[in-house]
């Protein structure tokens, strides 16, 4: 993965491969992986992955399913909607897709 924007109030990190991307078909330097915003209530998290495999993001991530609102994004207002094991096997399952589709090495 690598790092494309790293501010106090976001962070987003992208695939490792430039690959073509929408219906243009341009190449960008990685595909969007994750990023996380802080805003003044509560931070939200993205993560693309969960598009592709979300029958398995049922099963490993159902506590953190909770905070989701909309297709990709999630919303914790504390530290508690946060489940780490959860997350940690989110971001693992995720790495293994992206993998998979060729968008990191």
């Amino acid at each position: 993965m690598v790092c494309s924007k790293d501010r106090p109030d976001l962070y987003e990190i992208i695939g490792n491969i430039p690959v073509p991307y929408g219906s243009t078909k341009r190449i960008v330097p990685g595909m969007y992986f994750a990023s996380t915003v802080a805003r003044k209530d509560m931070v939200s998290f993205y993560f693309m992955p969960i598009y592709y495999d979300k029958k398995t993001y049922n099963k490993i991530a159902a506590n953190l399913l909770k905070s989701m609102k909309g297709k990709a994004c999630f919303n914790f207002r504390n530290e508690d909607q946060v489940d780490e094991k959860e997350l940690d096997a989110m971001l693992k399952k995720g790495s293994q897709i992206w993998k998979k589709l060729g968008y990191m090495k």
